[in-house]
């Protein structure tokens, strides 16, 4: 192997195209064992390393590049995901949390520094790094469906105290190591680090809602101002003696509000995800000294352990004490404890800059490797036996107008009854698609649009413009003989646009539609991996629901109908009457499938399986059923179900990250093995 690799060329593409190798196979293996991913990137680190293969070296322009880029991204996503919405809503007992499992770690890592030799400002960077957390364990909660519980909000919430308290910390640590201590240069430090915070999160706030207005519907352009933000705000941060990772960390709060929830924030998270802040953790393998940390677990053991028992102790004792001021229960306490054990992001990030600047030895560097495999392994195993006990919040059994268009399958005075409109370019899938459109319509005594859309030119009389017209009336004219075949009303509509996606969901908007009915189309090639689908486009824009169907067999002859749900919202409650009215037009029949997890209380199944048979008899009247059932894999348990199925209606949901790496969604994994008609059902954006 040693020889095989002398025989590569010396070249920075390399040792980059090791790095894509790691990141696309070791990640999905280490999940199938049931271990986090990002283990499988720091051992692969390890392999490829000084310790291992020599293949890439810790101390390469392109290693230390990505490094370098990845840290700063792992700490702007930290920022980015956090929900200020949440947090505003329990801010105070947020905020009362997060100092508590800020202080308690952070005086029992300073003090197992000072008992092992450490100095002052060692020391106190050792209890920085215990004092802050990763939310591992929240993907378990919303699968769950306990995210809203009061206990996890407020965990949720602590993350901002604790990460910027950590931060602030680390950039005074720094400081200190820089040149001579004293509390002048304190307050200098901490006055430049508030001038400079205030400077990024409303400049920047600010810059990001007055660009992103005028740019309109630009994503490329908006995907590029956020990432300026972001590297700006590192460099800024390095201008008064503060580390970059806290300017990046500042720059996710700062643009949290202007990218929302949209495309923009999906695109930035989908290219960290992927790229950069997995290659950080593979470098971070490649700095792991094997026989050092080695020494570590065994004659360095006692420090080790103390590091790992302090922050276990400090994480608890924190836990209890906000139970006694809160008065919450033994479960939400212990949930607290497990979602705030994590120390992946902010600790590994800091822990790099202590030892690049020689604030902490090889040795605590080690003893923080241990730490974050330890809580990254007990912290999410923890959440998901004990958060399965809490309570799940309340929910109402009908649907609630989340918007001021109210309910989407019954038309306010505006519109001229219900209007599906429904795009087509395939002939080879025209067909069903405006028999499910014409089905619809006539169930609820509506019409439906038939619209295709030409690519505007910028000269009216373009061949291609022309023959684009001619092709998209031919599509219409036998859209409109399928409609009167079900006896539905429709009102065809070509329409010249620049952009395929606004043109849809403008005429949805101009004709108050209550529904888009769209086809599948393949994500196909890198653009639209990161800037969207047309799908992806419309789903994004549309003021109405949007069903983008693949549907294998004539809409007639689908009579069993499987609808997944996870929680009684209203959200949930749209995909399942668009289910119920579908099923209505030619008497199908619905399966309501919920997956839980195996050690949900029986109490707790028996009171959700009421609240569904509750929601399902509020819709049309159908023959139906609710199967409820316990298993760790909602995806597989979903498949199974699907083969004794015509059709599966599966609700919209956006992939999502924790602690930098991406979460795996049920939806695309059910997408990917699915082989029956499915409609993926999702709701407007507001």
């Amino acid at each position: 192997m040693e020889s095989l690799i002398r025989m590569l060329p010396e070249s920075p593409i390399i040792g980059f195209t090791a790095l894509l190798l790691v990141t696309l196979t070791i990640p999905p293996i280490f999940e199938r064992l049931k271990l986090p991913g990002l283990v499988g990137l720091l051992l692969a680190g390890v392999l490829l390393g000084p310790s291992g293969l020599h293949l890439l070296n810790p101390d390469g322009e392109v290693e230390k590049l990505l490094s370098d880029i990845g840290k700063i991204y792992l700490m702007f996503v930290a920022g980015l995901e956090i929900d200020l919405q949440e947090f505003s809503k329990n801010r105070n007992r947020s905020l009362g949390f997060g100092a508590i499992t800020f202080l308690l770690p952070l005086a029992a890592g300073t003090m197992v520094g000072r008992f092992f030799g450490y100095d002052w400002n060692g020391s106190i960077l050792i209890g920085s790094l215990l004092s802050s957390h990763t939310l591992l364990g929240y993907p378990i909660v919303m699968r769950l469906g306990v995210a809203k519980e009061e206990s996890v909000t407020i965990t949720v919430g602590a993350t901002i105290f604790t990460d910027i308290a950590a931060l602030i910390v680390l950039a005074m640590c720094v400081a200190a190591q820089a040149g001579e201590f004293s509390v002048t240069t304190l307050i200098a430090q901490l006055l430049m680090l508030a001038g400079f915070a205030a400077l990024v999160l409303f400049g920047l706030d600010w810059a990001g809602r007055h660009y992103f207005r005028r740019s309109g519907d630009e994503q490329g352009n908006q995907f590029l101002f956020v990432l300026l933000a972001v590297f700006l705000s590192a460099v800024g941060s390095q201008l008064i003696n503060v580390d970059k990772i806290v300017g990046a960390f500042l720059a996710g709060l700062a643009v949290n509000d202007v990218v929302g929830d949209g495309p923009v924030k999906e695109k930035v998270e989908f290219v960290g995800s992927v790229l950069f802040i997995p290659f950080f953790f593979v470098c971070m393998g490649l700095l792991l000294d094997v026989p050092a940390f080695i020494d570590s677990v065994t004659s360095n053991l006692g420090f080790t352990a103390a590091i790992v028992t302090a922050l276990l102790l400090s994480k608890l004792l924190a836990s209890v004490l906000i139970k006694g001021v809160y008065g919450y229960s033994w479960v939400q306490a212990v949930t607290m404890w497990s979602l705030s054990l994590p120390q992946v992001a902010a600790t590994l990030a800091a822990a790099l800059v202590g030892l690049q600047t020689g604030l902490i030895s090889s040795q605590v560097f080690n003893a923080v490797i241990v730490l974050m495999l330890v809580t990254a392994l007990v912290g999410p195993s923890l959440t998901r036996f004990v958060a399965s006990q809490l309570p799940r919040p309340r929910q109402p059994l009908t649907p609630v107008p989340t918007s001021e268009q109210g309910d989407p399958f019954r038309p306010t005075s505006e519109t001229q009854g219900f209007t599906v409109v429904v795009p087509v370019a395939n002939p080879l899938t025209e067909r069903y698609l405006i028999e499910m459109a014409a089905l619809l319509a006539r169930h609820e005594a509506g019409r439906i649009i038939p619209l295709t859309i030409a690519q505007a030119h910028v000269h009216m009389d373009e061949p291609q413009l022309i023959t684009a017209l001619e092709r998209g009336r031919g599509l219409l004219r036998k859209a409109e003989v399928i409609s009167q075949e079900f006896g539905s009303r429709a009102d065809p509509m070509i329409r010249v646009d620049d952009d395929v996606a606004e043109g849809i969901s403008r005429t949805a908007r101009e004709h108050n539609a209550s529904l888009i009915v769209m086809g599948w189309s393949p994500v196909q090639g890198l653009r639209a991996r990161l800037f969207g689908t047309l799908i992806d486009s419309v789903f994004w824009a549309a003021h109405c629901p949007v069903a983008v169907t693949q549907l294998l067999a004539d809409p007639l002859d689908i009579h069993h109908i499987l609808v997944p749900i996870k929680t009684v919202t209203p959200e949930a409650m749209q995909t399942l009457r668009f289910a119920q009215i579908f099923a209505d037009t030619h008497d199908a029949s619905i399966t309501l499938l919920h997956v839980c997890d195996r050690r949900l209380p029986k109490p707790q199944i028996e009171k959700f399986e009421i609240q569904l048979y509750g929601a399902i008899q509020d819709g049309p009247e159908v023959p139906r059923r609710v199967k409820i059932v316990r298993h760790e894999s909602a995806a597989k348990v979903i498949l199974a179900a699907a083969r004794q199925s015509d059709l599966v209606i599966l609700r919209s949901t956006r992939r999502r990250t924790a602690g930098g790496l991406a979460v795996s969604d049920v939806t695309h994994e059910v997408l990917a093995g699915i082989t029956c008609s499915v409609v993926l059902f999702g709701e407007p954006h507001s």
